[in-house]
Parts: C-alpha cells; sequence; structure tokens
C-alpha cells in the first residue's frame, strides 16, 4: 500500500500520513448535494416508530431514583454497525436502566433523516454515522446536537471483483462503487485513490478510476450485473459482495493507527441533554452495558442483531454475510474522536468540504460518569469537548 503524504492541516496522529483517511466529514457541507447516508447501510425498511412498553418498576436501573422523563425517543438503524441499540434494546438492557421512562424508538435509513427528526424533536437520542452528525453539528453552528459516547468501530471494506481487479495497483479504468456522494466511505476512497496518485474528480466521480455513488440496496445487483467492478462499503454490503464471488482486497482498519476509526457515535439533542441529563446518562449505561454484553457473548449478540434486522427491515442476514460483517465491528464506549478529526480534514482535502469548526461537538461528561462508577478509565474529546 503506498503511502499518502498528510495535508499540513491534517490532525496530528501516529502514522497520519500512511494514508488519508476518508472523511465522515463530507457529510457536512456539500452544497450541490447535501444528502449523506450515515450508517444506514442497506436497510429495507422505510423510516418507522415503535413504543417500548416500560417496565412496572418506577425506578431507574439500580439508582431507585424516578426519572426525569416519562418518554425518551431514540433512533438508529436497522444495521449491523449499530449493533448496540439493536442488542441492547432486544436484550432490555436499555428499558432496565431507564425504569419506567418509556421508550420510543424510529428506525432510520440516512442520516440527514435523522438529523431532521432530531431538530425536530422527534427524536432524543440517536445512533449515527460520523459524516451526519458533523454536517448536523456545522449546519446548525453547533446549536443542534453533541456526540456522547461511542458505539462502534470498523466494518468497512474494499471488495472487487478477482478477474478484473488483481491488486491495490490495479484500480486505474475500473468502477467502484460507495454509497453515496460525500458519506464517509465515499471520502474514504477519494482519500485512498488521491494517495495511490489517481485524479479523480471528486463531484462527478470521473477520472483515472470512475467512482460510482450507488445504494447499498443495489450494489449487489449492480456487481452481479457486471456495472461496477468493486465497492468501498460498509458491512453488511461487504460480506454480501463476498458471497458473489467479490473478494476483499484492502479492510479500513489497515488504514487507520491501531485499525480503530469512528462508524457510530452516539448523539443527544442540546435542549434533551440539558433538560434530562438523568435519562441521558441511563441511555449511556444501557450503551455502556450492551457493549459489555456484546463481547460476553458474541454469538447471543449477533443473534439478537439478527432478529432485531428482521423485525425492522423485514429479512434477517443469511450467515454467510451476518457472520463475517459482525466479526469485522468492534463496539466500544470511546468515540475515537481523534479520528473524527481526521476525517474531517480528509473531507476537506477531497475538495467536499469547507473546514468545519467542531469545537465543542463532543460532551462527554456523562459517559465518563457511567465509566468511572464502573472504575474505568474516562475517554477523550480530542480538545473537540464541551467549553
Amino acid at each position: 500500500m503506498a503511502p499518502n503524504p498528510a495535508p499540513s492541516h491534517t490532525l496530528s496522529r501516529p502514522n497520519a500520513g500512511r494514508i488519508r483517511r476518508p472523511a465522515a466529514a463530507a457529510a457536512a457541507a456539500l452544497t450541490a448535494v447535501a444528502l449523506l447516508s450515515a450508517c444506514g447501510y442497506g436497510s429495507k425498511a422505510d423510516d418507522k416508530s415503535s413504543d417500548t412498553k416500560a417496565n412496572a418498576t418506577a425506578t431507574a436501573g439500580d439508582s431507585g431514583a424516578k426519572l426525569s422523563a416519562d418518554t425518551v425517543k431514540i433512533g438508529y438503524f436497522a444495521n449491523l454497525t449499530h449493533g448496540t441499540p439493536l442488542v441492547g434494546l432486544q436484550e432490555g438492557i436499555f428499558q432496565k436502566e431507564l425504569g419506567a421512562t418509556q421508550i420510543k424508538t424510529q428506525v432510520f435509513n440516512a442520516g440527514p433523516a435523522e438529523i431532521e427528526a432530531l431538530n425536530a424533536g422527534s427524536i432524543d437520542i440517536g445512533w449515527l454515522g460520523p459524516s451526519p452528525a458533523i454536517n448536523g453539528y456545522t449546519k446548525s453552528d453547533g446549536k443542534s446536537l453533541k456526540i456522547i459516547g461511542g458505539s462502534a468501530s470498523g466494518g468497512v471494506k474494499l471488495v472487487v471483483n478477482p478477474d478484473k481487479v488483481s491488486s491495490l495497483d490495479d484500480l486505474k479504468g475500473k468502477k467502484i462503487a460507495t454509497p453515496q456522494l460525500g458519506n464517509t466511505q465515499d471520502v474514504a476512497l477519494l482519500n485512498y485513490l488521491a494517495g495511490k496518485g489517481y485524479k479523480v474528480d471528486a463531484a462527478t466521480g470521473a477520472g483515472d478510476v470512475s467512482v460510482v455513488r450507488t445504494d447499498n440496496k443495489v450494489t449487489p445487483d449492480a456487481y452481479r450485473q457486471g456495472s461496477i467492478d468493486g465497492a468501498w462499503v460498509p458491512e453488511p454490503t461487504a460480506s454480501k459482495l463476498v458471497t458473489l464471488g467479490a473478494k476483499v482486497l484492502l479492510n479500513e482498519k489497515d488504514v487507520w493507527p491501531d485499525r480503530k476509526f469512528v462508524i457510530t457515535n452516539i448523539i443527544v439533542s442540546q435542549k434533551f441533554l440539558k433538560e434530562h441529563p438523568d435519562v441521558v446518562e441511563a441511555v449511556l449505561r444501557g450503551s455502556v452495558k450492551t457493549n459489555d454484553f456484546i463481547k460476553a457473548d458474541s454469538e447471543k449478540a449477533k443473534a439478537d442483531a439478527n432478529e432485531a434486522i428482521r423485525k425492522a427491515a423485514g429479512n434477517a442476514l443469511e450467515p454467510a454475510v451476518l457472520d463475517p460483517a459482525w466479526a469485522d465491528i468492534d463496539f466500544l464506549d470511546d468515540p475515537l474522536a481523534n479520528t473524527l478529526q481526521a476525517e474531517a480534514d480528509h473531507a476537506v482535502t477531497a475538495g467536499l468540504l469547507k473546514q468545519p469548526n467542531l469545537d465543542g461537538i463532543y460532551d462527554l461528561t456523562l459517559l465518563n460518569k457511567v465509566l468511572a462508577a464502573q472504575g474505568r478509565p474516562a475517554v477523550a474529546d480530542a480538545g473537540l469537548g464541551t467549553k
């Protein structure tokens, strides 16, 4: 893999020059194309909502205190990179922490829709990819949301037709799909290609390599029909392509220091955070305990996530897709804030985003309180925390 010199404005971090990683940030200001797909990869369900009945107990978690809100509205995607809410809701972990507070859920297909719902008060807390989180924050001049915790890392691969692409140096003239113009994987590919010396027009996708923006739901058919030669896509789309004969040419983990980069965060409405910090804290306790559950019993958690996907999207994932996809996702509490800044820098480098001001995008106070109660070290905000 050829090195990719880091631009002077790129976040300083170990091995930053290895490859200029894609960008969550592409989301922010694609003037021509403000649509960003976040992490709702391949879900077939329309945005939908449902209520979860609260437990009979009037207390929250182990605290014995009644929470300040009767209802909390939670948004997420029916997608494996949102495994924390899928598993935690399926197992009742969040409800146990929330006690009598009712959970109302809404399943989304795209990041912009979830941001709109957050801004409108239709949801209070959500699981969301880095690009739409940056987009929502910058477009509101830092007033709409806060990132309050991490959820997942990894789960993104470059997969190709082995009959057409034999190595990473064999991409010239090929057609490579990404989920959407300016989404996290789109910037990742543009960034990677630039590091290899290929010239591509970011807006049109035309150039030495053709970048084809294709919805993840139809990418497998496009591959099957031969209209694309490969794709830089999240799970489970990557593993679905492998079942069709594609091979993994690059795991995006390999271009990041420590093989970690943010793919899903937890966000909250600033208004809800201010008015109901106890409810937010309970949700964060549920998230931390769910991630512990996933680590302790990955097979059960995987089955939970697949059942939640079946309920929300109408069909479960087959084992040949589910197993490798699940294995490639790391569930964690750390939001990996340094990688969010790096992704934003890479979006700027790709020409898809003006330099965003991310100061204050994080408020990890409650997460660190939850972690401290369990004797765990605090997580960092990379200097982008609440001032």
